[in-house]
């Protein structure tokens, strides 16, 4: 995408600024910002930008570790999001690849950030919220639902998803869900066969 939006506006501090400044006079509830280490590898500028965020009155600043040229591709890089949190006072979430509660606590021990935030790990596996609170706070990693309760959740969650989205729109989002819930688990391929033809 070519337009002035999103990550692309990392590479343009002043406006970001100004956005910044704009967004947090028009609203009376906190402000923050999602960003990425910078428009690519050779300007990684969050710690900048993060600094303008602090400057311009936000609350706290998330941090994807991989920059906008990386998309998704790679490991994101910690290095990064740890000078953005040695940087400002606001705090700090760290985000990437953060797909069980141990990455969570090495992520949170490494970078120093206040907090971390799932992404697409939480696709399909909506407890490993649960899992990495209960395993920050004790050391001790729970064991995933049982397939039943999985049946259970994914259930409710087309539920929610029919009811929100109507049927014929519903349908086509919750195959996406389904896939998600059913990756790596025995059968997968045959069960979402079968979705495939209903």
């Amino acid at each position: 995408c070519g337009a002035a939006a999103g990550s692309a506006l990392l590479g343009d501090e002043a406006l970001v600024a100004r956005i910044f400044e704009a967004v947090v006079a028009a609203v009376s509830v906190p402000v923050t910002v999602k960003i990425r280490t910078g428009p690519d590898p050779t300007r990684r500028n969050a710690p900048r930008i993060a600094s303008l965020a602090q400057a311009c009155g936000l609350a706290a600043v998330t941090v994807h570790g991989r920059t906008r040229a990386c998309a998704f591709r790679g490991r994101a890089e910690l290095r990064t999001v740890t000078e953005v949190k040695a940087t400002v006072a606001i705090p700090v979430i760290a985000n990437g690849d953060i797909d069980s509660p141990r990455q969570a606590a090495l992520v949170l021990r490494t970078t120093g950030v206040d907090a971390v935030m799932i992404g697409r790990a939480a696709q399909g596996n909506p407890w490993i919220f649960a899992q990495t609170e209960q395993y920050l706070r004790t050391g001790m990693l729970s064991p995933g639902p049982t397939p039943m309760a999985v049946r259970r959740i994914l259930l409710e969650h087309l539920d929610a998803l029919y009811a929100h989205y109507g049927d014929a729109q519903g349908v086509r989002v919750a195959r996406k869900h389904i896939g998600w819930y059913c990756r790596a688990r025995p059968g997968a391929e045959r069960f979402w066969q079968d979705v495939n033809r209903v």
